[in-house]
């Protein structure tokens, strides 16, 4: 078979891992060939794609980010997406395709397969680890080690300078991010999407903190907001999926606390620093065992699939079913976090 890969959505370490592990074994074991289509749904809509043999995905194990590149294309925004898409792969003699995304891509290639019957085969990537049919995505590993060094760093600095530290991390609409890494680093208040915050009350714990001789860092979320809700967040711009772009609740949060304990307070937003850089030995290794069962699958014909790791194993499960609803942090194990407030 001739098969297309591509990655699409917010790039995260562990995608090279994936286009590596699917050609070495696709080439190798099944004798297939592979074009990799640029720039995610881009790609096919207008037929741009790369060579992507052995030779091109050597070394790419340890890179992050994608050697095919990514962007946020939605292949139903526009007049006859899906058709252009069939039209394109056909045109080049690719039997199938194997998307790498979170949400988005995903959510596009279940509807392409669903509703005009393209054979797609989905590997699960977001750092945010919000798709609810698989127990991990890789990228999420990396992140929170990444957010984890850096609340590591500002405790040093807070206790220091006496002043209260705030890191804004990413999570739209989960807080997983938010809760692994505070809750490794040690955070005083963590702050999620799925729960609206009372300002008095992180307020309090801040105090509290404080009244240990040691200065407080508090770990939120860029979608977390208190409860009554707060001015509009980013820019008013949407990306093609409706999504508006966030940010601002840690600066907000800042200006609360300030003005409320009389605490200087500063706020560290890591943004795209969590996406960047190396992967992790557990994101490699997650990422690599995704592309292997991905091209195993595309081999047998498992197409509307995704891979999912359960346990320890890969399984593979409908793309339906992994996009269906997004998996966020049960307020039982918030609770777990809440015992180190304050």
């Amino acid at each position: 078979m001739r098969i297309g890969v591509l990655t699409g959505g917010g790039d995260c370490p562990g995608l090279n891992a994936v286009i590596r592990a699917i050609v070495r074994k696709g080439a190798g074991d099944h004798g297939h060939e592979f074009v990799g289509y640029r720039d995610g749904w881009r790609g096919p809509l207008e037929g741009e794609s790369r060579p992507l043999g052995v030779p091109e995905v050597r070394g790419i194990l340890p890179r992050g980010g994608t050697i095919l590149g990514s962007s946020r294309t939605n292949p139903f925004a526009g007049e006859g997406g899906p058709e252009r898409i069939a039209a394109k792969l056909a045109a080049a003699g690719v039997d199938g395709l194997i998307a790498i995304g979170g949400e988005d891509t995903l959510g596009a290639a279940s509807r392409l397969h669903q509703e005009h019957g393209l054979p797609v085969i989905g590997v699960p990537k977001t750092i945010d680890n919000d798709l609810s049919a698989t127990d991990y995505t890789f990228g999420f590993d990396t992140a929170i080690n990444i957010a984890m060094e850096a609340i590591d760093r500002l405790h040093t600095t807070a206790d220091s300078h006496h002043r209260v530290l705030i890191v804004e991390v990413m999570g739209r609409h989960a807080g997983w991010i938010a809760f692994h890494a505070g809750l490794a680093g040690g955070a005083n208040v963590i702050l999620i999407p799925e729960l609206p915050f009372d300002v008095e009350r992180v307020c309090e714990l801040i105090g509290h903190r404080f009244e240990s001789h040691f200065a407080p860092i508090v770990v939120v979320a860029e979608g977390a907001e208190p409860a009554g809700g707060m001015p509009a967040q980013g820019d008013g711009h949407e990306d093609a999926f409706g999504h508006a772009r966030l940010g601002g609740v840690g600066h907000w949060l800042e200006g609360e606390i300030e003005h409320r304990t009389g605490k200087e307070t500063r706020t560290t937003v890591l943004g795209h620093v969590q996406r960047g850089g190396t992967p992790t030995a557990f994101d490699r290794v997650l990422a690599t065992r995704f592309g292997l069962h991905a091209i195993d699958a595309a081999d047998a014909g498992r197409w509307g699939t995704m891979t999912a790791l359960r346990g320890t194993d890969i399984e593979l499960v409908q793309l339906t079913e992994a996009t269906a609803e997004l998996k966020t942090v049960p307020e039982s194990l918030y609770a777990e976090a809440e015992v180190f407030f304050g």
